[in-house]
């Protein structure tokens, strides 16, 4: 459906131009069949132009000239907000992601040996979280054996073989004697302190 109005140029006619004939600019614009009919209800007497009815609706006077700073109109945002993940929980990705590094890198795969790859583990472990690191161990003892210590001494007085070995880039020794099964369950305690996950956990104490 067209309907046609009527359109003012103000930049270019006034009403002394309007009285002296010049003819005025028109535009046509499309209108769907309900919102014609809308317009055509409003008519007030036979030979209303539709320009005169919409002008009539719209409160718009011949000459009035429209806003030179019009309204913004504020859309509500409709997306959704981002999750932000709280300190926590990027504290864990990023130990999570510290320790997959270490499984998957050069230096561990070509450790031979499960005692090495046990002393890179604690030297990670206590990278990522040092503090967390230090309860762990102190809270860390068994019945009649000390397994970490800030000097060697400490530990030998446990016994001459107990193997002391110092975890690099750490202040600790701890006893290398043990089995692997000692070993796994020291992991094991330290990894739980610092909140890895059990799954990570155990592929960790997979590989010694």
């Amino acid at each position: 459906m067209w309907l046609s109005l009527e359109y003012h140029d103000t930049k270019l006619y006034n009403p002394v131009d309007l009285a002296e004939n010049y003819w005025i600019k028109m535009k046509t614009i499309e209108v769907d069949e309900e919102l014609y009919r809308y317009i055509a209800s409003h008519t007030l007497h036979i030979g209303e132009s539709a320009s005169e009815i919409l002008r009539r609706m719209l409160k718009f006077s011949a000459g009035q000239t429209t806003e030179s700073n019009p309204k913004t109109i504020v859309v509500a945002d409709t997306t959704e907000p981002k999750i932000i993940p709280s300190l926590k929980t990027q504290k864990t990705v990023d130990r999570v992601r510290v320790m997959r590094e270490l499984l998957l890198s050069d230096e561990y795969a070509e450790q031979k040996r499960a005692v090495n790859r046990f002393m890179l583990i604690l030297t990670t472990l206590y990278r990522i979280a040092p503090e967390e690191f230090d309860a762990a161990t102190e809270s860390l003892h068994g019945r009649t054996r000390v397994y970490f210590a800030n000097d060697k001494a400490t530990l030998l007085e446990n016994g001459i073989h107990t193997k002391p070995q110092q975890i690099v880039g750490t202040p600790y020794w701890v006893i290398t004697n043990t089995n692997s099964g000692r070993k796994r369950s020291m992991v094991e305690h330290i990894m739980g302190m610092l909140q890895l996950p059990a799954e990570l956990t155990d592929k960790v104490c997979g590989t010694i």
